[in-house]
């Protein structure tokens, strides 16, 4: 429905990087099915060759299709992105609404409490979990979730603050409904505006994360392939196959763009007089 809505009633920038994102993901999931290379194939007779007829994005050191392992990066940084935000998202949330509603010491314990998480390093944070429960899939989603959900509790506890002295809400107080009900039922419906502009312009934030951590050999490890771990191959042969790093470059920045102007659509739809 809110992306309807923002195709109907967006500005330009937001309708285009809706229709980037959606292009993306739609290439990303079909056109490796036009290839005949697999993500792992090597072509032993054309190693490190710049992009052609044979290999439309070329080929690493290998002989593996770039095309395919980039199309496929793409797939596992946006699963990461959409994962990891919706991590941060239960616990923003859920940290947000209950300090926000709560008010008082309570309030002040649990924000003070995200502003002492916010003075850790994140990439040491994530780097520590990955270490110590292994380099899977699994893990890096969680540890990235798992640093995303600061700013969205601030996010979400000042709007319930607000919402909190709203008049339904003091008259829902005085009918003796019970909080969790009030939460569940009159808090958190009037914060899906808010928080749904905001989680879009986590998803970049998460896939920047998941692509450095993957850069440095932290994230997505080989055989599988990510825009991270592609583009630090790309790096090492930047000089004599620029096409390494131009291919999974381009469409990281790319996925950025489009997210973030979708995002801002999205904030300035519900939020009007933040344009």
């Amino acid at each position: 429905m809110s992306a309807l809505r923002l195709w109907r009633e967006g500005d330009g920038a937001s309708r285009a990087g809706l229709a980037l994102i959606a292009l993306i993901a739609l290439v990303a999931f079909i056109a490796p099915l036009l290839s005949p290379w697999h993500v792992e194939q090597l072509d032993w007779a054309r190693i490190g060759v710049p992009p052609g007829a044979r290999h439309w994005f070329g080929t690493d050191r290998l002989g593996r299709d770039l095309f395919v392992r980039t199309l496929a990066g793409v797939r596992v940084s946006l699963g990461i992105g959409l994962v990891a935000t919706a991590v941060g998202l239960v616990i923003g949330v859920s940290w947000g609404a209950l300090a926000g509603y709560a008010g008082g010491r309570l309030e002040q314990l649990m924000m003070r409490t995200v502003d002492v998480a916010y003075s850790l390093p994140y990439v040491f944070f994530v780097i520590l979990l990955t270490v110590s429960f292994g380099r899977s899939l699994a893990t890096l989603m969680v540890a990235i979730g798992a640093v995303s959900w600061l700013t969205m509790a601030r996010v979400v506890c000042a709007q319930t603050e607000a919402l909190r002295h709203r008049e339904f809400i003091e008259a829902a107080v005085a009918a003796g409904v019970p909080r969790w009900r009030i939460l569940w039922r009159h808090v958190l419906p009037n914060l899906s505006g808010p928080v749904l502009a905001y989680a879009t312009l986590t998803v970049p934030g998460a896939i920047l994360l998941e692509s450095f951590l993957s850069f440095l050999g932290l994230g997505v490890q080989e055989p599988a392939a990510s825009l991270g771990n592609l583009m630090a191959q790309g790096t090492a042969e930047m000089e004599s196959a620029p096409w390494m790093l131009l291919a999974p470059g381009g469409f990281l920045v790319a996925i950025v763009l489009a997210l973030g102007f979708v995002g801002d659509g999205l904030r300035d739809l519900w939020d009007p007089r933040g344009r």
